[in-house]
């Protein structure tokens, strides 16, 4: 085909790619020259004073193509028809809405009708859109996507232009633990870089890579390692591996890492939903060692029962983790020996590595959950449970009494006030005070605290901070169990059976409210109460309330609710109607201010011995003169 009839076919403008732009000729710029030398017409078409910038996507011919593909680094073709191909005019419309964002990552777009072309590039039917990278016509890209979705055709666009943007990061040392230990979703790929000694590494490295993207739209970091000590320390001994972190906690991939499509559903699956995580037996020590609270599930593969179990939990594990208690599961038969497991599913609670195995039923979610968060469970003998700041939240808003050691592990003094506050842990237990403690550094900042050592008490999640000497326990008990720290404002407080004890010996009028669990009458009287605190306070008498039925009948107490008023140690129990409060508050005021006054039964006593006495008189004074006699 002459130039001559190139530049006159159609009347269209026609063009070529100079300095990264697309230049296009127009019909009213002539040549005065001779029209059969084609060197001299091509000096003219590149001629800047022939340039024109355009910001449509231009129509090119065969010719103009190759010119084009010649000049372009990258350039992208849009094979079409004009007519009877309704695709072909909204893919159009689509592209030209991105025609700009490509141009300025300097990515060229043209469009051609030429069918015959598009089936040499194994284009077979239109529309279809061809990528060309540094004019090579031997391995074009077509792409296979919706063209109507100008936001995936821009993106896959960028990553034709540099394939490296599409490859997997590579990352190791340092720099891998640091995003461990901070990245909220993270995939790492272990691989051995040595094809002899991994020949399927390099081909499973290429299969995920193209699911890099994918990851990234849904948040989770993908990375790729060569680190052997990491790997070592999750117990990675055959490569490829893949591990999923969320949170620092991390989940192996026990399926087929080659399957590109099954692992990206696995990550997207292991992120949206609440799942517990796969460990190995390295990984499994490692949690134990390090994590305060840790659920582990040992089960069978392919085995019904621990399908069911596995399901169930799956339910609590969101719940779990509100309250800063990982739970992970694992296939790992040595360990479960280790704890002598022999049956499976089984569950076993690792509360600062020490083990705790469930003996309900498995099935029951809800009594697996009870039983994890009950205080029974959560508590150590002889120990100050280590809690995170999740956790602590919630023992906070749970517990009405708790005090709480702040402190750092490479802090000496800490670790030896620590030692020292162990020694009264299980005595402030038994006066229903809740002891932890807490090494995490920004875990009591909301509450103010700012530096360590620091005892706080927490009374109804309201902190109050213990200014003597750490060291001294004793002190510090007497502080926690003291009137004024029990006392809240506007509540009748919580007391155990030992605080109860300690509080009528060091009181002389105290009223005790007894009641139980699951008892209407109970809550409506107490309700009532509660709102006569402060008056009752005026009397300078202590009011408290106990939830305990047993310790009630040790004093008399046989039917809850139940009001009883102690002078000096001495019971008195109010008979009347509990919801009635003034009759409740005068009953308190005759007590209270009562000098002489003697209950029913100790006027019993009195009386009883008064008759025995005048009767041993009236005997003596009787029979004396009759023994006189008869000596």
């Amino acid at each position: 085909m002459k130039l001559s009839r190139v530049l006159t076919e159609q009347r269209t403008p026609h063009y070529y790619c100079s300095h990264n732009k697309i230049i296009s000729l127009h019909d009213n710029a002539r040549l005065h020259g001779d029209l059969t030398d084609e060197e001299e017409v091509l000096d003219w078409l590149t001629s800047p004073d022939n340039m024109e910038s355009s910001d449509a996507i231009e129509k090119v011919n065969k010719r103009m193509l190759e010119r084009v593909l010649a000049r372009c680094d990258y350039l992208a073709v849009f094979f079409y028809r004009r007519f009877h191909c309704r695709k072909c005019a909204r893919a159009l419309e689509e592209l030209e809405n991105i025609d700009d964002d490509a141009e300025a990552q300097s990515i060229h777009f043209v469009k051609i009708e030429d069918e015959n072309l598009a089936r040499s590039f194994g284009v077979f039917n239109v529309p279809a859109l061809v990528f060309f990278r540094f004019g090579d016509t031997e391995d074009p890209v077509i792409y296979a996507g919706d063209l109507k979705n100008g936001t995936d055709i821009l993106g896959w666009l960028i990553t034709q232009k540099d394939p490296s943007s599409d490859m997997i990061e590579e990352m190791d040392g340092d720099e891998l633990e640091e995003l461990i230990e901070s990245a909220d979703f993270l995939a790492v790929l272990f691989y051995d870089p040595d094809e002899e000694d991994c020949p399927e590494c390099q081909e499973t490295l290429a299969d995920l890579e193209n699911i890099d993207d994918d990851t990234d739209r849904h948040g989770i970091l993908f990375v790729k390692t060569t680190d052997d000590s990491i790997a070592a320390d999750y117990g990675i001994t055959r490569f490829p591996a893949l591990i999923y972190f969320e949170n620092n906690v991390p989940s192996i991939y026990e399926g087929d890492i080659s399957a590109e499509e099954e692992v990206l559903q696995w990550l997207i699956h292991s992120k949206s939903e609440d799942t517990i995580e796969t460990v190995n037996r390295d990984m499994c020590d490692k949690l134990i060692e390090n994590t305060p609270y840790l659920v582990v599930l040992f089960y069978k593969h392919q085995h019904k029962v621990s399908e069911s179990v596995l399901e169930e939990l799956e339910n609590i594990d969101a719940f779990t983790d509100d309250y800063g208690i990982q739970m992970v599961k694992t296939q790992d038969s040595s360990i479960a020996r280790r704890y002598g497991v022999k049956q499976f599913p089984a569950l076993i609670f690792f509360r600062n590595g020490h083990p705790l195995i469930y003996k309900g039923d498995l099935n029951s979610e809800e009594a697996v959950l009870d039983w994890i968060l009950d205080d029974n469970t959560l508590e150590l003998a002889d120990d100050i449970e280590e809690v995170n700041g999740e956790m602590l939240e919630k023992l906070v808003e749970r517990h009405q009494l708790l005090a709480v050691y702040f402190y750092e592990e490479e802090c000496e003094v800490c670790l030896d006030i620590l030692n020292d506050l162990e020694e009264i842990d299980e005595e402030a237990s038994l006066f229903g005070i809740g002891f932890v403690k807490v090494s995490e550094p920004t875990a009591g900042v909301q509450w103010g605290v700012h530096s360590v050592p620091t005892l706080a008490y927490f009374r109804k999640s309201v902190p109050a901070f213990y200014e003597g000497a750490l060291s001294d326990p004793e002190s510090v008990l007497d502080w926690l169990t003291s009137q004024d720290m029990i006392e809240l404002k506007n509540e009748i407080e919580e007391v155990s059976r030992k605080m109860l004890d300690k509080l009528l010996q060091e009181n002389d009028f105290i009223a005790i409210f007894f009641y139980d669990a699951d008892c209407p009458a109970c809550e409506e009287a107490l309700h009532s109460l509660e709102e006569i605190d402060d008056d009752i306070d005026e009397l300078d008498i202590l009011f408290v309330k106990i939830k305990d039925p047993r310790y009630a009948r040790k004093y008399g107490v046989k039917h809850l609710p139940s009001l009883t008023y102690f002078r000096k140690r001495f019971p008195t129990i109010y008979h009347g109607n509990l919801t009635n409060t003034m009759d409740v508050l005068n009953w308190l005021k005759k007590n209270r201010y009562r000098t002489r006054e003697l209950n029913l039964f100790m006027f019993s006593i009195i009386a009883m011995g008064a008759v025995f006495i005048q009767y041993t008189c009236f005997l003596k004074f009787l029979f004396e003169p009759m023994v006189e006699k008869q000596s």
